[in-house]
């Protein structure tokens, strides 16, 4: 198997909801708390995505521990339904448990200290029923890309960008990158948006294209704004939600943060017509399943 387009599916039936939760989703017309995500038309050209920074599963976050919240975090996909979900920060073991009990996904990525399994990954996990994988690899963000673990311009904590051409059940085939960026270095993030930029600009063949991850930037740093420089891609929430706020995606586990920068995006090229898109601040008993809020977009193709 290619150490770069590894494909993991799920085999174990689905888990039943474990306990009520309120789903709230900023940016979603109508009333501020509802019980599911928008229903777009049914289509194999529409598509729901996600972008989630799901916090790595090791990490000495107490109550709010990977082992506390991950059926909370699956409840909360499975609620929200998207057709692709980036993730960040994953080790493969989360992605294990995913996978076991959401079957209807497989997977496509690796981790970033060795190409196969080590280190947190930008996997991108999909829907079997609706999409299929033409083609997938990870690059590394650094002088050498293709090597694996390499990291340079600033960053101590090497970053990643994985992308897979996915094709609809007829055959339209379409571009997904998921990407971290730096957390410290603003060189780091610059140079490594001008890099995907550059991968994305060098595609063959020219397809329609999803970008999504946790830019560790907000909307008015160079970095994301040398992304959506020239209008090729567009921020999908931004094109439905132009002035809404707040709009912070970072809140640490603090119950009601929601100040702060928009750090986690998803772009879209013009190809895609933008029928929703929310920022999901979905709670239960006042603890969230990520130090992060997922983001969604549901796009159609044109």
């Amino acid at each position: 198997m290619n150490r770069r387009s590894m494909i993991v599916t799920g085999t174990v039936a689905l888990m039943g909801l474990a306990a009520p939760t309120r789903a709230m989703r900023v940016g979603t017309p109508g009333p501020a708390v509802s019980t599911q995500p928008p229903q777009p038309p049914d289509s194999s050209l529409t598509l729901r995505v996600m972008s989630f920074n799901i916090r790595y599963g090791t990490a000495n976050d107490g109550e709010d521990h990977w082992d506390r919240r991950r059926d909370f975090l699956v409840d909360v996909l499975r609620q929200e339904a998207p057709d692709v979900i980036g993730v960040q920060e994953a080790l493969y073991s989360q992605l294990e448990y995913i996978l076991k009990a959401l079957p209807e996904y497989a997977m496509v990525g690796v981790g970033r200290d060795n190409g196969v399994r080590a280190g947190e990954h930008s996997s991108i996990l999909y829907r079997t029923a609706k999409l299929s994988v033409n083609r997938s690899d990870t690059f590394w963000f650094s002088e050498t890309p293709e090597k694996v673990a390499s990291k340079h311009w600033g960053n101590t904590i090497t970053r990643i960008c994985t992308w897979a051409q996915f094709a609809t059940a007829l055959g339209q085939p379409f571009y997904v990158y998921n990407v971290h960026l730096d957390h410290q270095s603003q060189p780091s993030r610059e140079k490594s948006a001008a890099l995907l930029r550059a991968r994305i600009e060098a595609r063959d063949p020219k397809l329609p294209v999803v970008v999504m991850g946790d830019f560790n930037a907000g909307e008015k740093n160079p970095a994301v704004v040398s992304m959506l420089d020239g209008g090729v891609l567009r921020d999908t929430f931004r094109v439905k939600h132009p002035s809404a706020a707040p709009v912070g995606t970072f809140t640490g586990f603090k119950f009601g943060q929601v100040t702060g920068e928009k750090i986690d995006h998803i772009f879209a090229t013009t190809d895609w017509e933008v029928v929703d898109a929310a920022i999901v601040r979905t709670d239960r008993n006042q603890r969230y399943p990520s130090d992060h809020f997922p983001v969604t977009a549901t796009v159609r193709l044109r």
